[in-house]
């Protein structure tokens, strides 16, 4: 399955290992692309409101626009032959409107789901910032609690990036396949 154009999404919260891992996915299929749903975010230069504990409606009209773009680009990449790993912070009621989404099949669903407590640990250790207006720990609890169980769920709190990846190759089509 893994040679057939596919798209493959992965998300969790900030911090869960999302980049790391698509990157690495990516660099092991003959024929893929790494595409990073935050790019459309950073793509405003004037006039971005961004996500907070209590967004306002132009922050949700622009990350659901985030969300078009990147499923429409998605499913491009993979008209034209390519496997695509997209990765985004999609969480809550979004998850089931992303898969909604992407047209193109076959997909898989792959959500991180790490430990709170790694997430906030991996979250100190990087350079950016993800979590301006929340704790880790009631980003995640709301995560766990609001986001409906859609394809596979790993908790990759005691994997390395390439562990996380060898479990994504052997169950992601069996487990996180949608339609």
């Amino acid at each position: 399955m893994w040679e057939t154009p596919a798209v493959v999404f992965v998300s969790g919260i900030m911090a869960a290992g999302k980049s790391t891992v698509a990157e690495l996915l990516a660099r092991r299929l003959t024929r893929a692309v790494h595409l990073r749903g935050d790019v459309f975010r950073r793509m405003i230069v004037s006039g971005r409101a961004e996500m907070t504990g209590e967004p306002s409606d132009e922050a949700w009209r622009q990350l659901r626009l985030r969300y078009d773009l990147a499923a429409t680009v998605a499913d491009r990449y993979a008209a034209e032959g390519f496997t695509v790993v997209l990765q985004d912070v999609v969480l809550g009621a979004e998850l089931a409107a992303m898969v909604e989404r992407i047209r193109h099949r076959p997909l898989a669903v792959v959500v991180l789901a790490p430990r709170a407590d790694v997430v906030a640990a991996r979250e100190r250790g990087r350079p950016k910032q993800g979590y301006g207006g929340w704790s880790v720990a009631d980003l995640d609890a709301g995560f766990r609690a609001d986001t409906p169980r859609i394809g596979l769920w790993l908790d990759s709190s005691a994997q390395t990036p390439d562990e996380t990846v060898d479990e994504i190759v052997a169950r992601a089509w069996a487990e996180g396949r949608i339609g």
